[in-house]
């Protein structure tokens, strides 16, 4: 995806990109090439590629829920993707990008520092870790590719506010949804929205799977890594 078709598909899903968002995201490239044999961040780093499966994707999630003055909780974010793009797409949301790789989280302070970006934060911890102790504190919670959906759940539904959405962003969901109804009554949640669709040019699947927060999660979740692993809910 070259610039002019990267400008061409945000207007599509209604977004002006404006000159000084595309020189951060170009910026962006640029250090994540640079960095990554320091880092090991991501196996796609020519340019066309990061700015179709990283850039425009972690942005397609506005298909399912509006962006604007929000907090936003990005889990697992590696590199940044998706909430270091949304934060420079919209500069008014309060982003926080929680990985547990210290390296990782070194890259990302070194990203904010060089696009010079205000009110985003880096977290190195562990999520469920997090979550114990910044409870009901989001807007949003977001991951993209990181676990399986019933374990993004538990991980981070704890963090959103009452009335907060949780949004899974998927390569494809295929048997994740057994045995959510389970995770939905525990954790006070519903599913709102499910949209299947393909990244331009390339055609791959996408699934997008929101979930609002009806009440306040019971203190006992998130529980550790390992009965999370083990055992459903």
């Amino acid at each position: 995806m070259n610039k002019e078709e990267f400008i061409e598909e945000l207007l599509k899903l209604n977004i002006e990109i404006n000159d000084i968002q595309l020189e951060k995201l170009e910026k962006y490239c640029e250090i994540l090439e640079r960095e990554n044999k320091l880092y090991n961040l991501t196996a796609i780093t020519e340019k066309e590629s990061v700015f179709l499966k990283h850039f425009y994707d972690s942005i397609t999630i506005v298909k399912i829920i509006d962006l604007n003055n929000e907090s936003l909780c990005d889990l697992g974010t590696g590199a940044g993707f998706p909430g270091m793009v949304l934060k420079i797409i919209f500069p008014n949301l309060k982003v926080t990008l929680i990985d547990a790789t210290l390296k990782k989280c070194n890259f990302l302070e070194k990203v904010i520092k060089e696009l010079k970006l205000e009110n985003i934060k880096v977290i190195n911890a562990r999520v469920e870790e997090y979550a114990k102790i910044e409870r009901e504190k989001y807007d949003i919670v977001t991951a993209r590719a990181v676990a399986p959906l019933k374990h993004l759940l538990e991980y981070g539904v704890p963090l959103l506010k009452v009335k907060g959405t949780f949004v899974a962003m998927k390569g494809n969901i295929g048997e994740e949804l057994n045995g959510i109804k389970n995770y939905e009554n525990k954790l006070k949640i519903k599913e709102d929205e499910i949209i299947n669709f393909k990244l331009p040019i390339e055609n791959s699947s996408r699934v997008l799977i929101s979930f609002i927060k009806l009440e306040k999660t019971d203190n006992k979740y998130p529980r550790k890594y390992n009965e999370i692993k083990k055992k459903s809910l």
